[in-house]
């Protein structure tokens, strides 16, 4: 394995790991050599991820609970992390909400506020949990899946991209903070990708048909695609960048 792309020795936390992008980016970490804690709402899910990993690198995978809009199973995740492993390295902020469709004149208050906090305000949370400790040893890597949402506008999913697009400001300023300390904060704004979260956008062969013909790569996304970039982020090959945005999206914003 390549120096550039070596995590061996580090230990990451993602946050909606238990299927999709974030299964596959802890899976690709722990192939180059991380300490992985696999979390989601659900137990048994995060628990299937974790035995699977452990089944191809022992010891490479711990399963945390947490619900994204809880500030205490975010920290029980930050401390179970750092019980077993000793540490936080690379946090990966995946997890999101989204549970409206339409126009923003008919989103409710509570479904605004919703998206709002699982997808911003408990991104903040977790990283000022994990953070100090990164301060201290002066190394550390945060990243953020955001989504090419939040780089236009949309008629049905405005405030899901709202969210997205806070991110990527989120992702600067604390670049700003926290670079002197030689941690990087930067984003991955995602196309269409081929995961249950997305699912009633590319679940027929119409309809992803339909997705695939604005790509110019003529395809969607799979979550390896997306898993490339975090390693890349989460490695020495990522070394010198911080407070950017990685789109990742088969060239349908270019």
């Amino acid at each position: 394995m390549g120096e550039l792309f070596d995590l061996t020795g580090k230990v990451a936390i993602i946050t909606g790991s238990s299927r999709g992008i974030g299964k596959a980016i802890a899976e690709r970490m722990a192939e180059h050599g991380a300490k992985v804690t696999i979390s989601s709402r659900k137990a048994g899910p995060c628990d299937e991820v974790a035995a699977a990993i452990n089944a191809r690198y022992p010891g490479a995978a711990i399963a945390v609970p947490a619900n994204i809009s809880s500030k205490d199973d975010l920290q029980h995740l930050v401390d179970e992390t750092r019980k077993a492993f000793g540490k936080v390295d690379i946090l990966v902020c995946n997890a999101a909400s989204n549970p409206y469709y339409g126009p923003m004149s008919g989103i409710s208050d509570e479904a605004f506020r919703k998206i709002l906090e699982n997808n911003i305000i408990a991104n903040n949370w977790l990283i000022n949990m994990t953070a100090p400790e990164m301060r201290e040893r002066k190394d550390g890597a945060i990243i953020i899946i955001s989504s090419i949402g939040g780089l236009r506008g949309t008629p049905v999913i405005g405030a899901y991209a709202i969210s997205k697009a806070a991110d990527m400001q989120l992702a600067r300023n604390l670049a700003q903070e926290l670079s002197p300390d030689n941690i990087r904060v930067n984003c991955i704004a995602p196309g269409l990708v081929k995961t249950d979260f997305a699912k009633a956008l590319w679940d027929t062969p119409a309809g992803e048909a339909r997705a695939s013909s604005g790509t110019p790569l003529r395809r969607l996304g799979e979550p390896d695609d997306i898993a490339g970039a975090a390693v890349f982020l989460g490695s020495k090959a990522g070394s010198w960048m911080t407070g950017q945005t990685i789109v990742v999206d088969g060239g349908s914003t270019s």
